[in-house]
């Protein structure tokens, strides 16, 4: 009897070990990190820094509370052109050598760490060097006030290691706190909780308690004002900005009740915004609790506010939902655009949500024109192995991301859609996932082995093959039909009284996307007369305009487009311009004139980028 019992308590004993070793989460390889979270990884970072503009860098402490699964006696994290003076181990401090590893272009170097097998706290001394891409110092003349300094970070893709030594890969997930010591003229804010106000010393002290990958940690630095708009968001902003922001964001509470109501609860508390000075080089970042956007979407006319619907679409996919490599990243962004989309048919009405559809897919065929139909880089499961993680970031994740989902929707219907895609955001909440995982889910969620269903959606062939589907949707939007019959006519007719039938910004940019490729510098100069696309228009209407400028060797535009290319370092949309000048020898000439005297002012990510384009 007594053998018996103890088999049986032997079996039960290792029945509990088979299913705690079943539970152990196993980390996808990610080969733009040199980290191995599979034997070491981070569980949560408190981080101590300065922050010192004379110098222009950050340093401090990182402590990093760390799962030693494999109980060796090694952690390895990314770090790329930071300067690592010493590492302790525990709270006692106890100190132990580390090493750098091979530098690789882009990732940096390894920085291997000796721990020992029951070490649970790794604290980094560091200081950031000039070097680091995630980091852009502006001085006082470079901001919207002119008064102060500014400081703003861009973690994304993988340039979070070149200010915070850390495990850099979007499929390894940590909480922080954070202390943050500042010039006591200006403020800080994170990622995190926000102080809504400037303290007397200039300490400022923030607390993120939802696990977030490391591209999501982000840090601003400055002469910063916040306005409420309701009691859960807000507007961060330079003083000469403030109002204008406030009054231009003022229905983002309504944009955050109307995700809700499509997609489930929001679970990061409060959601503000802060906007840059120029020199962000992205339309927005979706940081959470604090989205960083670019002053080019005030448009005094809330006509830009989609990119806000985008940013805010991240809080599920992409802060709640996030891609466990960069190869997956239309987890990301196509499931954004469609979450854009969304919340933008609900606060903007449906005739808003058409045009957008129809701008969406031309941006969509645009992309594939250039890349070529059989262009690997066309696919949505992308590989840029071995390259630099931004490659990943094109057009294409977020488009033809959109039209697939999209195309499932109108397939099983959008009720059906709807319970699958909140199931989804509320079943891997706070995880990284694979494009594999997705279409696990999907399979077994949606298709539920319904053959004739499963290839009438062809996702496969969305998500492996380049070039567009057959069964994509097409969009179609009456205003615009309107305006491509003004297209067909205008010449006979005349362009005078036109900008009273084409008035909002998307009647605008279609009307302009769609002009006729001979235009003479007389009829150039009638439309810019009758529309006043050269010197008024919002910063999407004037960069639309300026690429047919240039294209057509509008010379009165050449002035505003010079101004419009120093004044904003949106990569996206610089490219779009820079690409258009470089097609003739003098175009040439004159972008390399302007990159050189704007240079300054655009961020790294962004000089890198185009420095590719001039040559």
């Amino acid at each position: 009897m007594k053998k018996l019992i103890t088999l049986c308590l032997l079996s039960i004993m290792l029945s509990c070990q088979k299913k705690e070793v079943a539970s152990v989460y196993h980390f996808v390889k990610d080969v733009h990190s040199f980290s191995k979270p599979n034997d070491a990884v981070v569980k949560h970072l408190d981080l101590d820094i300065k922050v010192d503009f004379e110098s222009q860098t950050i340093s401090g402490k990182a402590t990093w509370t760390i799962e030693n699964t494999s109980k060796g006696n090694e952690i390895i994290f990314d770090e790329n052109t930071l300067n690592i003076t010493k590492v302790t181990l525990g709270d006692e401090e106890k100190e132990t050598k580390f090493s750098l590893g091979t530098e690789v272009e882009f990732h940096g170097q390894p920085l291997h760490i000796q721990i020992e097998p029951n070490t649970t706290k790794v604290n980094i001394y560091y200081n950031t060097t000039k070097d680091a891409v995630a980091l852009q110092w502006l001085k006082p003349e470079q901001t919207a006030d002119k008064k102060k300094p500014f400081l703003f970070s861009q973690g994304e893709t993988i340039w979070s290691r070149t200010w915070i030594p850390c495990q850099d890969s979007p499929g390894i997930r940590f909480t922080y706190n954070a202390k943050v010591s500042v010039p006591k003229d200006l403020m800080a804010v994170m990622s995190a909780v926000n102080p809504q106000q400037k303290n007397e010393n200039g300490i400022y002290k923030f607390k993120q308690d939802k696990a977030i990958p490391s591209y999501l940690m982000a840090i601003a630095v400055g002469d910063i004002g916040f306005k409420s708009i309701d009691p859960r968001t807000g507007v961060y902003a330079e003083q000469s900005v403030l109002d204008k922001a406030a009054a231009e964001f003022s229905e983002l509470g309504k944009m955050v009740y109307a995700a809700e109501k499509l997609f489930g609860p929001y679970r990061w508390g409060r959601y503000d915004v802060l906007v840059l000075p120029p020199s962000f080089p992205y339309g927005g970042m979706e940081n959470p609790n604090l989205t960083f956007l670019t002053p080019g979407v005030i448009a005094g006319d809330k006509s830009l506010t989609s990119l806000l619907a985008h940013e805010l679409g991240h809080s599920w996919s992409g802060n709640l939902v996030t891609n466990a490599t960069w190869n997956d990243v239309w987890l990301n962004e196509g499931f954004t655009t469609y979450v854009e989309h969304r919340i933008g048919e609900e606060i903007f009405g449906i005739k808003e949500a058409k045009m957008q559809d129809v701008l969406s897919r031309k941006s969509l065929y645009d992309n594939m024109a250039e890349y070529g139909a059989n262009n690997p880089d066309t696919q949505l499961k992308v590989n840029v192995d071995g390259k630099n993680a931004d490659d990943c970031l094109s057009d294409i994740p977020y488009e033809k991301g959109y039209a697939f989902l999209q195309t499932v929707e109108s397939i099983v219907g959008r009720e059906s859609f709807d319970k699958f895609i909140t199931d989804y955001f509320n079943g891997h909440a706070f995880q990284s996932i694979t494009t594999e995982d997705f279409l696990s889910y999907f399979n077994e969620k949606l298709i539920k082995g319904d053959k004739a269903l499963a290839a009438k959606i062809k996702a496969e062939e969305w998500i492996y093959k380049p070039d567009i589907p057959s069964n994509i949707t097409k969009p179609v939007s009456e205003d615009f039909n309107a305006i491509d019959q003004i297209q067909k006519t205008w010449r006979q007719t005349g362009i005078k009284g036109l900008s009273a039938k084409i008035k909002s910004t998307n009647e605008k940019q279609h009307f302009i996307d769609y002009l006729p490729q001979d235009l003479s510098e007389k009829e150039m100069a009638a439309i810019d007369t009758e529309f006043n696309f050269t010197q008024g228009g919002n910063f999407v209407i004037k960069r639309q305009w300026f690429v047919i400028a240039i294209r057509q060797q509008y010379k009165p535009a050449y002035e505003a487009i010079e101004q419009f290319m120093i004044a904003t370092s949106r990569t996206g949309s610089l490219q779009m311009l820079y690409k258009e000048m470089v097609k003739t020898p003098q175009g040439k000439v004159w972008a390399q004139r302007i990159f050189e005297k704007a240079k300054s002012g655009y961020h790294l990510t962004t000089v890198q980028d185009l420095r590719e384009t001039l040559q």
